[in-house]
């Protein structure tokens, strides 16, 4: 797949599908500094369908599966979602703190969701990624990082490292060290 160029307009992403979550509020400073790589799957282990979608929008049924029950009333938001083809989906404008990381720290600084960018990628800790989604994440990275240069490799993390104990994603599955070999390239 080749991911065409991208941008950052008025916090949107450009060639990303939009579907505004209403999951979201101000950043308490201007501050955008990290980068946080999480992974999703709804139903747990499948991928495709409208579910995150539903979920980022308050609008996942809690009949459709009954996985879905515990989860219908979070209030959760991710900035993007790079689907396994490689198609990406924005819910909330990066300028925006969107709800992905629930209690984090990084370093010694709580709190995430106040100066980070929270990408999911759908897939789970085990199954392993597309190469399409190793391609959109590292475009979209150098895109971030040029546009909010206080995202350095430095200050790019899973889930699993800002919550740990709570949270496991991106996984074993996830390769950082391809990914960063494609930061540069």
């Amino acid at each position: 797949m080749n991911t065409p160029e991208l941008s950052i307009e008025n916090g949107w992403l450009s060639h990303a599908k939009r579907h505004p979550s209403p999951n979201y509020n101000q950043r308490p400073h201007d501050e955008i500094s990290l980068l946080v790589i999480h992974n999703i799957s709804l139903p747990p282990g499948e991928f495709g369908g409208p579910w995150i979608d539903a979920l980022f929008s308050n609008q996942l049924d809690p009949g459709a599966h009954p996985s879905f029950k515990d989860i219908a009333d979070l209030k959760v938001s991710s900035h993007l979602l790079i689907r396994r083809s490689g198609d990406i989906t924005q819910y909330v404008p990066f300028h925006r703190r969107a709800w992905h990381a629930g209690q984090s720290t990084f370093q010694t600084r709580r709190n995430c969701n106040d100066f980070a960018i929270g990408i999911e990628l759908e897939g789970t800790d085990t199954a392993p990624y597309e190469s399409t989604q190793y391609d959109a994440l590292s475009t979209v990275t150098r895109t971030l990082m040029a546009t909010y240069p206080n995202i350095t490799s430095a200050r790019i993390t899973g889930h699993e490292h800002i919550a740990p104990g709570r949270k496991t994603d991106p996984g074993p599955a996830f390769h950082w060290d391809h990914y960063f070999s494609q930061l540069t390239s």
